[in-house]
C-alpha cells in the first residue's frame, strides 16, 4: 500500500453529488451568495527512535465550511456531517450569523471578486512514495546510521506524508479542486558527554525541510545517507568552543533564513495583523498602512516575493480558500515595502480605513492569501510561500568578502516581541570566518537585532546555487488557533555588523 495515494482524489459529501449545480439544487438558502469548502486530509507517520520502531500513526480528517455573504453581512459554520442534511444545517447556521452580524459590522462585506472561480491544481509527483514497509526500512536505516559513537545518546528519524484534498463550490457556479501531497522527512541526533549536550538535525528540529511531491522530496532533502553526517556534526559541536560575543558579519544559510523571513517579514506584513486583529493573541506589527510605497524595509538587495506558484514548495496552490486566483507578487522590491499579505476582506477593510486605495496614489492591494488550517476554521490572512529572490553572489564570494564573521545554520530557538520588531534567534551550528576563510566550528551561536535595521544591513544575497526550498508545518496564528503550512525559499544571505553571542551572552 502506498503511503500517499497517487490519484487526484476529490472530497465530496456522503450523498455523492459531483457538481456544484447538483449540490446547490439540493441546498436551500435565501441569501445573495454562499460557498461550501470541503477538506479531507489523510496523513501517515513512520518513525524510529534510537533503534526502536515507534507506533505507526495515521490521521484522517474530513469536513466542510459553509460561508454566507448577504446584504453586506458575513457568516460561517462548519460541519463534519457531509450529508445534505448536515450541510443544510450548516448553511442555516451561517445565514443566521450573517443576519446577526449585519447589525454590528463596521463595514459592508464585499462580494468575492470572482464569485464563480473554476480550476484544478495538484502537487507535482515525479515518483510515488514507496510502500509503507519500505518507508519503515528507510527510516530505520537513517536512524541506525547515526549511532557512530557511544556519545550519541538519542536519535530519531521519521517520514510524514499527507494528502490534502480541497473542493470549493459556490452558489454562483464556482468549482475549484486542489490536491496537495506533503512530504516531511526528519532526522535528529543528540550527542552528550560529561560536559555538554548538543543536538543536530536535518533542516531543523521542527521539520524545516518539507515540500510537496513524492519520493523525489526524500532525494532533495538528503534524508537517505544523512544520518551519519548529522551525527558527526553533533559530535563536532560537543568538542567546539562557544560562539564568541561581539559585532561581526553574519552569513545565514537557508535553513536559518527560513525563520528570519518568517518572523521578521512574514508576520509583520500580514494585513489583518497591521489592522489590529491579532492584538489579543499573538501581537500586532510595527508596520503601519502609511508605510507601503514609502518605507525602506531593507537594503536595495532585498527582494521578497509571495509566490504560491513554485510547484514543489510547501504552500503552493492555485486558489486561496476564498476562491481567489493566486499568483506571484513582490511585497518588497529593492528594499522598498510595496504590498502587504492581505486577502480580499482585509484589503476592503484597509480601503475603508484609508478612504482610498493608498497614500499619495499608492495602491495598497494585496494577494490571494486568505487561508484556513482546515475545514473547521475560517480563512484569515496567512503567509503561503514567502521567498527571498536569489541575488548574484556565490557562497565562496560571500565568504571571501568577510574579514571577521560567522556562518550560522539551522534554527533552534527564536524570540520576537509582540510588534514583530526586536528579535533574538539561535542556531544549531556555527563556523567562524576569518580573513575570508572558514575556520573554527562553534556551538550555541545566537544573534539579535531589530527587523528593519537588520534587513537594511543586508550586503550580499546568494545566487541560485545557494538557494534552498524550506518551510514549516507549524505556523500558528488566529483565535481560535490555526496551525498552518508555510513555505520559505531563500539563498544564503550576508549581513553586516550584527550583534552575535554565544551561550551565556544574551544579557
Amino acid at each position: 500500500m502506498s503511503a500517499l495515494p497517487t490519484a487526484a482524489a476529490t472530497p465530496r459529501p456522503d450523498v455523492g453529488h459531483d457538481s456544484a449545480a447538483d449540490l446547490f439544487r439540493r441546498l436551500r438558502g435565501d441569501v445573495e451568495f454562499f460557498a461550501v469548502r470541503f477538506v479531507e486530509e489523510d496523513g501517515e507517520t513512520v518513525a524510529v527512535r534510537s533503534g526502536v520502531p515507534q507506533p505507526f500513526a495515521r490521521r484522517i480528517d474530513r469536513g466542510a465550511m459553509v460561508t454566507v455573504i448577504d446584504r453586506g453581512a458575513y457568516g460561517y459554520a462548519a460541519t463534519s456531517d457531509l450529508s445534505i442534511e448536515g450541510l443544510q444545517a450548516a448553511l442555516d447556521g451561517a445565514s443566521e450569523w450573517a443576519a446577526a452580524t449585519a447589525r454590528a459590522s463596521v463595514l459592508q462585506y464585499p462580494m468575492p471578486q470572482d464569485a464563480a472561480p473554476r480550476g484544478h491544481h495538484a502537487s507535482p509527483l515525479e515518483r510515488p512514495m514507496p510502500p509503507r514497509r519500505e518507508l519503515f526500512a528507510l527510516v530505520a536505516a537513517a536512524d541506525a546510521a547515526t549511532r557512530i559513537d557511544p556519545r550519541i545518546v538519542d536519535s530519531f528519524a521519521s517520514i510524514e506524508t499527507c494528502m490534502a484534498s480541497h473542493r470549493y463550490l459556490t452558489s454562483a457556479g464556482g468549482d475549484v479542486t486542489q490536491v496537495h501531497r506533503f512530504v516531511l522527512p526528519n532526522i535528529q541526533v543528540t550527542a552528550s558527554d560529561e560536559h555538554d549536550t548538543q543536538t543536530r538535525s536535518l533542516g531543523g528540529q521542527y521539520n524545516g525541510f518539507c515540500q510537496q511531491g513524492g519520493a523525489e522530496v526524500l532525494d532533495r532533502s538528503g534524508f537517505v545517507g544523512g544520518g551519519a553526517a548529522i551525527a558527526r556534526e553533533a559530535l563536532e559541536l560537543l568538542e567546539a568552543p562557544n560562539c564568541p560575543n561581539g559585532r561581526m558579519d553574519l552569513l545565514l544559510m537557508p535553513d536559518q533564513m527560513m525563520l528570519q523571513i518568517h518572523e521578521s517579514i512574514g508576520h509583520p506584513l500580514e494585513l489583518d495583523r497591521i489592522l489590529g486583529d491579532e492584538r489579543n493573541f499573538a501581537g500586532t506589527s510595527f508596520v503601519t498602512l502609511d508605510m507601503f510605497g514609502h518605507y525602506l524595509y531593507g537594503s536595495p538587495l532585498l527582494n521578497v516575493s509571495f509566490d504560491p506558484t513554485r510547484p514543489e514548495q510547501f504552500a503552493s496552490y492555485a486558489f486561496d480558500d476564498e476562491g481567489g486566483s493566486a499568483g506571484r507578487e513582490l511585497l518588497i522590491r529593492e528594499g522598498l515595502l510595496v504590498k502587504p499579505l492581505g486577502g480580499a476582506l482585509s484589503q476592503a477593510r484597509a480601503r475603508h480605513l484609508l478612504g482610498r486605495d493608498g497614500d499619495d496614489g499608492v495602491e495598497l492591494g494585496g494577494v490571494a492569501n486568505a487561508r484556513s488550517s482546515n475545514w473547521n476554521r475560517a480563512p484569515i490572512d496567512r503567509m503561503a510561500n514567502l521567498n527571498i529572490e536569489a541575488g548574484g553572489s556565490t557562497l565562496d564570494e560571500m565568504i571571501a568578502s568577510i574579514e571577521h564573521g560567522v556562518m550560522m545554520k539551522t534554527n533552534v530557538s527564536w524570540s520576537i516581541d509582540d510588534s514583530r520588531n526586536k528579535f533574538q534567534f539561535g542556531c544549531e551550528w556555527g563556523r567562524l570566518i576569518e580573513h575570508g576563510k572558514l575556520t573554527t566550528i562553534v556551538k550555541n551561536p545566537n544573534y539579535r537585532g531589530i527587523s528593519a535595521t537588520f534587513w537594511r544591513s543586508l550586503k550580499a544575497v546568494g545566487d541560485e546555487s545557494t538557494l534552498a526550498v524550506m518551510g514549516t508545518p507549524f505556523c500558528g496564528k488566529g483565535e481560535p488557533s490555526q496551525v498552518i503550512r508555510v513555505g520559505h525559499a531563500s539563498p544564503a544571505c550576508l549581513f553586516a555588523d550584527v550583534d552575535v553571542f554565544g551561550a551565556g551572552g544574551a544579557a
